[in-house]
């Protein structure tokens, strides 16, 4: 899908001769309008939830929110194998949401190993003390919490901070033989328009076998969304307030047509 978006926006900006796109800045902007509409995803989804709620959402077909499920569904992974670090279980660098934390010991006794898994409840780091204080509130390993941590001192490369999940009973310190897991939701990979040679008239030549070349992670009923939102980021850059006008005049009748 990916060739067939930038050939509709260049197509729309050489109309009036407003510019062009280097293959660089449409990759720029296309990972950007990608992760727009994917963040998007989650805000429209919890509207039409509330809509399903209220009774003013229809079901099967024109169920609005089983779309949005299944979308997010292609972006999620399961029980995701953490990896122990010295101060909490270090998270994915892709990751955007969490579902739920797993705590399970080592080996599994089951053959798929489900059985084994004790959810944690997520705690803010607040709470921890106050949990820990009492016997009767005292975290298991049959009854595991875990919060959020930030380690300034070892940060993830491009972040100032690394995060990680920490869990309670202290198993990555206590001796006992366990692991943990998560389900989680990831950020889409970076779109990336690959070309292996120019052409006869100036312009690259589609590649799709590069060894980096990545398509849109988007359903192909975003194509005309990723179009509008690449075309107003594109108007900034090339500095024509035509094209920003333009596509923000479409980006709005897209977003009346989804409400």
């Amino acid at each position: 899908m990916i060739n067939e978006v930038r050939n509709t926006v260049l197509a729309l900006l050489n109309k009036n001769n407003n510019g062009y796109l280097t293959p660089e800045e449409f990759n720029l902007l296309a990972k950007q309008a990608q992760l727009e509409i994917f963040e998007d995803y989650f805000f429209n989804y919890n509207m039409w939830l509330n809509k399903r709620n209220a009774r003013m959402s229809n079901s099967q077909s024109a169920d609005i929110t089983r779309g949005y499920i299944e979308v997010i569904d292609g972006f999620r992974e399961a029980y995701y194998d953490l990896t122990k670090g010295p101060v909490f279980y270090e998270l994915p660098t892709n990751w955007y949401t969490i579902d739920e934390v797993f705590v399970y010991k080592i080996p599994l006794s089951s053959s798929n190993g489900l059985e084994d898994l004790r959810t944690a409840d997520r705690v803010s780091p607040s709470q921890v003390s106050r949990l820990l204080s009492s016997n009767l509130t005292q975290p298991t390993l049959d009854y595991p919490i875990y919060y959020m941590a930030e380690d300034t001192n070892n940060p993830q490369p491009g972040n100032t901070t690394e995060s990680g999940v920490r869990v309670y009973p202290r198993t990555y310190s206590s001796g006992d033989n366990v692991d943990v897991a998560i389900n989680y939701i990831r950020y889409p990979l970076d779109p990336n328009w690959t070309y292996s040679s120019i052409g006869p008239g100036g312009d690259p030549i589609f590649n799709a076998a590069a060894t980096d070349y990545q398509d849109f992670e988007l359903p192909l009923s975003d194509f005309a969304l990723l179009v509008v939102k690449i075309l107003q980021h594109a108007g900034l850059v090339i500095r024509e307030a035509e094209v920003v006008q333009f596509a923000g005049q479409e980006e709005a009748v897209e977003q009346q047509n989804d409400n």
